[in-house]
């Protein structure tokens, strides 16, 4: 089965990180499906009941969007909200559509890999950051597979960086 991937990035046309990841995804279209949620919902109002039937025909989930201000994007949130309904996600009467799916989280951090510490800069680790959706995840039964993730990206990476980064990103995806 496919692999859905969730992108949820404000500008992603003019984004250096997210727009090379979605590049290299949509070079496999057999074995990704890309939703582009600023792109489908650019509005904000989010079709539940089309995202979870999304979810239902694809096999492992990645959520895919640029790491600010210490979280996700409003609209992948709003997301979550909406779409990982009781009864549907968790809880009784079906809610169990994300059992033992495979999911996981791909991020750009602006800020470099050292500032993401316990003696760091901002004092926590990006995992530590990250765990809501790692529980939101469990929460829900699904098969949580960690994160991936670019530092830096608000420095412009050099090109061969961001190949690697591409080809990276890919392998962690297969390999969920």
């Amino acid at each position: 089965m496919k692999t859905l991937v969730i992108v949820s990035h404000p500008s992603l046309e003019t984004s250096v990180i997210n727009k090379r990841w979605v590049e290299e995804l949509r070079k496999y279209p057999e074995k990704y499906t890309v939703h582009e949620l600023n792109k489908v919902y650019p509005d904000g109002n989010i079709n539940a009941e089309k995202e979870q039937q999304l979810i239902e025909s694809h096999g492992n989930l990645v959520l895919q969007f640029p790491f600010y201000w210490f979280n996700c994007p409003p609209l992948i949130k709003k997301w979550l909200d909406d779409v990982f309904t009781y009864g549907w996600a968790y809880g009784t009467n079906g809610g169990d559509k994300l059992k033992d799916r495979k999911a996981a989280l791909a991020v750009s951090a602006g800020i470099n890999k050292e500032d993401y510490r316990e003696d760091g800069r901002y004092r926590y680790t990006l995992e530590h950051l990250l765990s809501p959706f790692e529980t939101t995840f469990l929460y829900c039964n699904a098969d949580y597979r960690s994160f991936f993730a670019f530092y830096g990206a608000e420095n412009e990476p050099p090109a061969s960086e961001l190949e690697k980064s591409a080809l990276d990103y890919l392998y962690f995806v297969d390999n969920l």
